[in-house]
């Protein structure tokens, strides 16, 4: 090792040590403390706009030079709008129920025994992401909420947005009398420090969430040794039920498609019942390309409508961009075959009038978030009341869907006795 790989070990192990100190003081402060030290953010965010702008825009122009593609900017840019809906989530967080020490159940053994099932912080988290800085914030906030240290590591096309952001986190963590080590960021862009933090510094870290594309997932979840709360990409689908609305049907599937394209959120197929389309896919595929969207579709989609032709690579792709896959399907049952085969378990919609077809849908997806009769752009943590997200989780295990401060912490038994010995 060179002496400047030996120098980011050093720096790195270091972080992790004192993260883990500040675990220590998060889990034994009161809500309250953790209470002032978000909506400290929120006002240090906005005190520091001018800053944080400023280096948005040297990022920015920096990833237009580089030819990042459109969406990927469309991410990566804040604007007065995007920073005080910063601020604002920062403050929804603030005012949310504190997870911590919560009961989740409890209950009495016939030998006297109280058991309570109680949440409790998971200590140290990495957080790996790409592009969104706004991600730098809302991560602090709800790691903190969940009283959990965090250690960020963005993505270097908005490295020094990041910092930007970080620096007014700092500034309120310091004025509320919490260690800085709370919130910490990976200052370089050396990609050596993710190995570094996948390693889990000593062991330092206690749970790593991945938020970006499929390359940087897979290779978190190949190398990490510290377990790992998965995010795929958004393969999700729109399907239209016989019984859907037309007006319905238009309205949601643009939505979904077209609100903003470079979200997870946002559907990539839509998925059309046979029997019904003759009546929707001519105004749905209308409305979809009057909005500049471009469609490929299946044999039996094209006999009905014009498109390109769909290639067995874009029933995979997330396109994050003005382009729709569109199938035909046979009912409820060829939407769900679909989806299993294709899909990556974010999210999923169906726009049915028939109630009984709509809940056979979320039956039989088994998706993160399946909604009904609503467009998939509602997958976000702020819109289920969570104020903010770190991601949308797609495992099975520990916890699915938007991750908000409650799905940021385990729990543990507290067991409470008069005596009682075991025979």
């Amino acid at each position: 090792m060179d002496d400047a790989g030996a120098s980011l070990q050093a720096e790195m192990t270091a972080m992790g040590r004192a993260a883990k100190a500040a675990a220590q003081t998060l889990r034994l402060a009161d809500a309250s403390t953790r209470t002032r030290a978000i909506a400290a953010m929120a006002r240090a965010v906005r005190a520091q706009a001018d800053e944080i702008l400023a280096a948005n825009a040297s990022d920015v122009g920096a990833a237009q030079a580089a030819g990042l593609a459109p969406a990927m900017v469309d991410r990566l840019v804040l604007d007065e709008t995007r920073l005080e809906s910063m601020a604002g989530a920062l403050e929804t967080v603030a005012a949310i129920s504190d997870p911590v020490g919560q009961e989740i159940a409890r209950w009495t053994r016939p030998n006297g025994l109280d058991i309570a099932r109680v949440r409790t912080p998971i200590g140290v988290i990495g957080i790996i992401y790409e592009s969104r800085p706004n991600v730098t914030a809302d991560a602090a906030a709800l790691c903190l909420r969940a009283g959990n240290a965090v250690i960020l590591r963005g993505g270097s096309e908005c490295l020094a947005s990041n910092l930007a952001i970080h620096a007014a986190l700092a500034e309120a963590l310091r004025q509320e009398g919490l260690p800085e080590a709370c919130a910490q960021i990976v200052r370089t862009p050396d990609r050596a420090a993710v190995g570094l933090m996948l390693s889990g510094l000593d062991g330092a870290i206690d749970l790593i969430i991945p938020r970006g594309g499929k390359s940087l997932v897979a290779r978190v979840q190949a190398e990490a040794r510290a377990p790992v709360l998965g995010h795929l990409e958004g393969l999700n689908h729109v399907f239209l039920h016989a019984s859907a609305d037309l007006q319905k049907a238009i309205e949601v599937t643009v939505n979904a498609k077209m609100r903003r394209v470079s979200v997870c959120g946002a559907a990539e197929t839509l998925l059309v019942d046979r029997t019904a389309a003759g009546r929707l896919l001519p105004p749905v595929a209308g409305a979809l390309e009057a909005a500049g969207c471009e469609l490929r579709g299946d044999a039996a989609a094209r006999a009905i409508q014009p498109m390109a032709e769909a290639t067995d690579a874009d029933w995979t792709t997330e396109y994050l961009a003005p382009v729709m896959s569109v199938a035909v399907v046979d009912g409820v049952q060829g939407a769900a075959d679909h989806i299993a085969r294709y899909g990556s378990g974010h999210t999923d919609a169906v726009v049915a009038e028939d109630p009984g077809a709509a809940e056979t849908f979320a039956d039989l997806v088994d998706s993160a978030i399946v909604l009904i009769n609503a467009s998939t752009q509602f997958a976000d943590g702020g819109e289920f009341g969570f104020g903010a997200e770190i991601g949308i989780a797609t495992d099975r295990l520990h916890a699915r869907g938007p991750v908000g401060a409650e799905q940021l912490t385990t729990y543990k038994y507290v067991v409470r006795g008069s005596g009682q010995t075991r025979p």
